[in-house]
């Protein structure tokens, strides 16, 4: 049998890769214990949560100093309080923090190791600030499972904790009523809901002003050059400029090299002075390793052969959604018990998991990035990675996860060939060109004239959604456009394209993935070179750290045995993806000049189809990937064996067959075309064309756009024969779905009872 790993991508856009987590919050739930390192030393069992007390509010500002001397022994019991334990002691910075934010009422950023004790710091602030009448903390907060172990540590603290989230806007109100009475120490929010209109409006200007502290989780984000950069985190230096004088301002990081140390301070500064207190980031129980391998294959029997020897449970990063899923099919099919964990997976599913993972009922997660920020798991023995994230500051956060609690964690990583396609694809995804944002600015209404909403602005332009609100709220932050009841309105404020910036950011993306190739290659210490990468200003000259292959110190489990390969390449063999029929046209379509809306019929509907495989997945996805971004041709040998499988499985029952003519891939869809013809023993009707002059249509627009192009190019479908007959409809690939669910509509306009999809690819 062919090898269905044996090729390797070529072009970017034909990845599916996992973006970055958006605003999924729910309902808080008491996740188990944190961290012992978290809180600065070992724990045992803690009191009770205490019942809310309400503490009305006292602007922080008008509150008198304490005296720093007194001060200490306060913030160490309360700190034994967080812990439940007598004899924790603060570290000195989590000390010269405190003293900081409640002595001097400053504004500080600590960039610190994750398991250092930086939630202790803003959670003896509190406790400190609110024996003495100060207002609530406000915690800006990225992830829910960050907010969830945020609410349990404050409960034990005696700390009373809430969140305001898309999941619980009904308790709003209430809420408000709670922190207006004092009964609340903590508030937990979002970024996005920063700029919800009415909690933007409404509800923040008054929490601003009665604040004892504020507080930036995970301030990395505020920077466009940081490794996880968000919109919405750069409206936080709004907040922080509009904050009362006195006010304290806590930022608080893991993942921050100089440059966004110095940025995220900058922004926190406002003119005030700011400490940044940065600390070693070596961690002692980490052992790093890294395993090339030839390809997917391989990398997934090392995998099988291997996990047993890993100990506890752990995470295994995959780039991609489909690779998740399918490297943890293979994994259960091996007697593993692991799960996958990816962006699709559902809120109250990831919920589950992650608490399945903290028990220790799973052996690993098979997870993207949505597995990140905020998974407090202090005794998770190993993160693998079956491919590379973009950056060493990325990879370092993500291997931070592992050995919080426990004196060995191994950390290995098994890059592959395709990786840098699907970093490339992410590249992709940046700020839109100065045309895109010039004609979405153009197509807004005046502030104070009306709003916009995103699902009647997607039309009029050429971004996808994903892309389009992203630019939107880089524009809101800028103040070019402003987010309103019923969706979005221009500012009419000068504006200009910082097109210099946005290639700086660039070369400083492209940087950093050419310091991860680097550090896949090092035979130096990979724990001094990550170190390295983050500007530890602790690491000396020529350190190592003993614990990594590159110091000898970790020798990795070798390629595996050839039957382990077959095994895995024969359970890659899968053929067949249904290709699900759209059932209702985009919003927007006559604003475009084509009178197409609503739900589509069942009588101009699709049936079922299916797909070859997926492009963004493992196996047969990566000889799709070099096909579609190679040049025109036959259908290679190696795809006509499971084409064939694929056909003759599914049996279509079909009268003729039509395809779609491609202007890039015409020599490739006729071969198709024969072959299926030849294999059904069924006629060829003939082809839909496109118009004359057409181009090939574009794959990063939106759905209305992607349809309108395909309404414009694929005009009719005069001339073939398919009234009373079911048609199998061939192309070489789908991605909206709208070439197949139109020319559907078009053939059974024409007479066809039935249209059943099938191409290559499925994007």
């Amino acid at each position: 049998m062919t090898d269905p790993a044996a090729s390797h991508p070529t072009a970017a856009d034909q990845q599916r890769a996992e973006p970055p987590p958006d605003d999924w919050y729910g309902e808080p739930q008491e996740p188990p214990f944190p961290d012992p390192e978290e809180w600065g030393a070992p724990y045992g069992g803690g009191d009770a949560a205490a019942e809310p007390v309400e503490r009305p509010a006292v602007p922080t500002s008008q509150l008198p100093p304490p005296d720093p001397e007194q001060l200490r022994p306060e913030a160490e019991a309360a700190l034994r309080r967080l812990v439940g334990r007598d004899d924790a002691e603060l570290r000195e910075d989590q000390w010269r923090a405190i003293e900081a934010l409640v002595v001097d009422r400053r504004r500080a950023l600590v960039v610190q190791r994750t398991g250092w004790g930086k939630s202790a710091v803003y959670f003896v602030a509190t406790a400190l600030l609110r024996a003495r009448g100060a207002g609530p903390t406000v915690i800006v907060s990225p992830l829910l499972a960050l907010m969830r172990d945020q609410i349990a540590a404050a409960d034990r603290a005696g700390i009373h904790a809430v969140t305001v989230n898309s999941a619980n806007s009904g308790e709003w109100s209430q809420v408000y009523e709670r922190i207006a009475s004092g009964e609340v120490d903590v508030l937990l929010c979002s970024p996005e809901r920063l700029n919800n209109p009415d909690f933007r409006d409404e509800v923040l200007p008054r929490l601003a002003a009665s604040a004892g502290l504020v507080v930036v989780d995970e301030a990395h984000c505020i920077s466009d050059w940081g490794h996880d950069f968000r919109p919405d985190y750069r409206r936080i230096r709004t907040l922080l400029a509009d904050l009362p004088t006195g006010i304290p301002v806590l930022a608080t990081t893991a993942t921050a090299n100089e440059r966004v140390t110095t940025d995220v301070a900058e922004q926190l500064g406002s003119g005030a002075d700011v400490l940044v207190l940065r600390g070693g980031l070596d961690r002692p129980s980490l052992h790093l390793a890294v395993v090339q391998l030839p390809d997917v294959s391989t990398r997934l029997a090392w995998l099988v052969e291997n996990l047993s020897d890993y100990g506890g449970s752990g995470i295994i990063y995959c780039l991609t959604v489909a690779a998740a899923e399918q490297t943890a099919t293979q994994l259960r099919a091996a007697g593993y018990p692991v799960a996958s964990y990816t962006g699709q997976t559902d809120p109250a599913e990831r919920e589950q998991l992650e608490a399945d993972l903290k028990e220790n009922r799973v052996k690993a997660l098979v997870a993207t990035s949505a597995l990140g920020m905020g998974f407090d798991k202090p005794d998770l023995g190993f993160v693998i990675h079956l491919g590379a994230p973009p950056s060493p500051i990325a990879y370092y956060q993500q291997v931070g996860r592992a050995g919080r609690a426990v004196t060995r964690a191994d950390v290995v990583l098994l890059p592959a060939a395709e990786d840098k396609a699907i970093w490339d694809y992410f590249g992709s995804m940046g700020f839109p060109q100065a045309s895109d944002v010039r004609a979405t600015l153009a197509e807004l209404p005046r502030l104070g004239e009306g709003a916009i909403s995103v699902a009647s602005l997607e039309p009029l332009v050429d971004l996808r959604r994903n892309r389009l609100e992203m630019m939107l709220k880089v524009l809101d932050v800028d103040g070019a456009v402003r987010r309103v009841r019923g969706g979005w309105a221009g500012t009419g404020e000068e504006w200009e394209y910082d097109a210099d910036r946005y290639q700086r950011v660039e070369a400083a993306r492209l940087a950093e993935q050419e310091a991860m190739l680097v550090y896949e290659r090092t035979d130096g210490c990979r724990m001094t070179f990550l170190r390295r990468c983050l500007d530890d200003p602790e690491l000396q000259p020529d350190e190592r750290c003993g614990r990594c292959d590159g110091c000898g110190a970790v020798t990795p489990p070798g390629a595996p045995a050839a039957a382990a390969v077959s095994a895995a390449r024969e359970g890659l063999d899968v053929i067949g993806v249904e290709i699900t029929p759209r059932r209702q046209w985009p919003p927007g379509m006559k604003q475009l000049g084509i009178e197409l809306s609503g739900r589509i019929g069942p009588d101009e509907q699709p049936e079922p189809g299916r797909a070859l495989a997926r492009l963004d997945g493992l196996g047969w996805s990566l000889p799709l990937r070099e096909l579609l971004a190679g040049p025109d041709g036959e259908l290679p040998v190696s795809l006509r064996g499971p084409l064939t499988r694929l056909v003759r499985e599914w049996e279509p029952s079909v009268d003729v067959i039509v395809a779609v003519d491609s202007v890039t891939r015409p020599q490739l869809l006729r071969h198709l075309t024969s072959g299926v013809a030849a294999l059904l023993t069924v006629p060829v009707a003939g082809a839909i064309r496109p118009a004359s002059g057409s181009e090939p249509g574009r794959h990063d627009v939106n759905s209305a756009q992607r349809l309108a192009g395909v309404v414009r190019r694929l005009p009719t479908v005069d001339g073939l024969d398919v009234a009373g007959k079911r048609v199998l409809l061939v192309d070489d690939s789908v991605d909206s779905g709208w070439t197949v669910t139109y020319t559907a509509r078009l053939l059974r306009l024409a007479g066809a009872t039935a249209v059943l999809p099938l191409v290559l690819a499925q994007r």
